[in-house]
């Protein structure tokens, strides 16, 4: 019997005005090559309303365009793996997945194996059919925290238009370098770096960043901070707090020189040469069910090596308020 290959409807967000059709649409689909996409839309697989597309096009913004995926071959064989997750809301119609750090989410240049993608193929083998195996948006590999996935093409499709339309809110707890005063919005565009293509940066001729930051505690010369997105760039938090002089402690790319308070213990110093990744988590999700509409509201403890180095940044302020008050 012959089967039609999934349909799948996708909304253009602002963010991609004035860019060509298969270049927005490889980004929203990162799993698929371009040239793939590009293979679609000549094929007549991608449509506007009624209106074939052509590649070169000014991605339609705003607009619902509608795409026969090809779930049978893939960019990248994907395969199930039998990796533990950690599941905390499980329904008919998507998962939130607790990720822990280290983990990629999904398979790509050096990681071509045992990723998060490949353990949710293992859990569900339906979400073959679906993009990205129905992963809505990503983390990067040493950011731990909450993910939500979707299970069927029109949780998919509702999930991604309210992600575009900002209307899924993410809360990420962060510990940086350096006390800050006060919290805030940080507005900057975020680009691609001009020399260094790995790395982002703020650049005027960036796409809208927005972040929201709220300082929860502070310590000797860090801060524990709760950090809520409004837009979703690459490692858009990482980069603005970069930006305002206040980088995530263990970022190894944007995090700049370790800092060392003056009398700091060796503990204290060894415990943040220690931790080797950007302590960011993905604490808190909250968005409208896709089919009931209902508010799904997840959230989720820091792991281990968070907890341990908040607590170390605890103990060490204590000691050097003591030492203060015992001087005088």
């Amino acid at each position: 019997m012959n089967r039609h290959p999934p349909t799948i409807e996708l909304e253009i967000p602002a963010q991609f005005a004035g860019e060509r059709l298969d270049a927005a649409l490889a980004r929203l689909l990162p799993e698929h090559s371009r040239t793939r996409i590009k293979g679609w839309i000549e094929a007549g697989r991608v449509t506007l309303g009624a209106r074939a597309c052509r590649p070169r096009d000014p991605a339609p913004v705003g607009a619902i365009v509608r795409l026969q995926i090809d779930a049978q071959a893939p960019a990248v064989a994907v395969e199930p793996e039998a990796i533990p997750l950690t599941i905390l809301h499980e329904d008919r119609d998507l998962l939130v997945v607790d990720k822990p750090p280290g983990l990629v989410v999904h398979p790509g240049a050096g990681n071509p194996r045992h990723t998060l993608q490949n353990a949710l193929l293992a859990h569900d083998p339906r979400l073959a059919a679906l993009p990205r195996a129905g992963l809505i948006h990503r983390l990067d590999k040493d950011t731990s925290g909450l993910l939500v996935v979707a299970r069927t093409l029109a949780a998919h499709t509702a999930l991604t238009r309210a992600l575009a339309a900002r209307e899924v809110s993410r809360t990420y707890l962060a510990v940086c370098t350096g006390v800050m005063t006060g919290g805030g919005t940080i507005d900057a565009p975020i680009g691609r770096h001009r020399t260094d293509r790995v790395r982002m940066a703020v650049r005027s001729d960036g796409r809208p960043a927005v972040t929201h930051v709220r300082v929860l505690e502070r310590f000797r010369a860090h801060s524990l901070l709760s950090v809520e997105l409004e837009t979703g760039r690459t490692h858009q938090i990482r980069v603005h707090l970069a930006h305002r002089h206040h980088p995530i402690v263990g970022d190894p790319v944007y995090g700049g020189r370790l800092a060392r308070p003056r009398g700091i213990s060796d503990a204290m110093a060894a415990t943040l040469r220690g931790f080797k990744r950007q302590a960011l988590h993905a604490a808190a999700l909250e968005f409208a069910h896709p089919r009931t509409g209902r508010p799904v509201h997840v959230e989720s403890p820091p792991p281990a090596d968070f907890e341990a180095l908040v607590a170390a940044l605890r103990a060490d302020a204590r000691a050097a308020a003591g030492e203060s008050g015992a001087g005088r």
